[in-house]
């Protein structure tokens, strides 16, 4: 099994949106990123049902924005080891891959939803807008996590 992500750094050839993916067992939080990569927006969430569905949702969503990459949430053990969950998100990469050409970037998510669930209770959030909207707020979250990460090495290297 080969592993479907690059390097971050393999992104400096690449220009337009980037999504952010918060892979769950009962939705995929999905966020944008702009065209300069300045700031990570939470989307929408899919709920999930067959791999094919789901990937079928999310490619056309990412045709619709014009996403020229992925970034998807490694959810790392605290530990740093990589638990069942990291397997079935690059199981889910390598199945995605298979059906579109945009790269995928894997990024460490631990705390991503634990963050979303504090911001959202800061803001004195119901229970009930939390728990429909902390997967694409974790989305955002990994996907600002990498926008910054981008910004330190320096990319883009303009202004897109």
């Amino acid at each position: 099994m080969s592993d479907p992500f690059i390097p971050i750094e393999g992104l400096a050839n690449h220009q337009g949106p980037l999504f952010g993916l918060d892979l769950g067992s009962k939705t995929i939080g999905i966020a944008v990123a702009d065209d300069g990569w300045h700031i990570a927006s939470p989307l929408q969430t899919i709920r999930r049902t067959r791999f094919a569905a789901d990937a079928a949702d999310l490619i056309a969503l990412a045709d619709r924005y014009k996403v020229t990459a992925f970034v998807v949430g490694l959810p790392f053990n605290m530990d740093g080891t990589a638990g069942p969950r990291v397997q079935s998100t690059r199981a889910f990469a390598r199945n995605l891959a298979k059906l579109d050409p945009r790269p995928v970037v894997g990024w460490d998510e631990r705390w991503s939803t634990v963050e979303a669930t504090r911001t959202m209770i800061a803001a004195d959030v119901s229970r009930a807008k939390r728990q429909e909207s902390v997967d694409k707020i974790a989305a955002a979250l990994i996907l600002q996590g990498a926008l910054d990460r981008l910004r330190a090495i320096g990319l883009p290297t303009r202004d897109r």
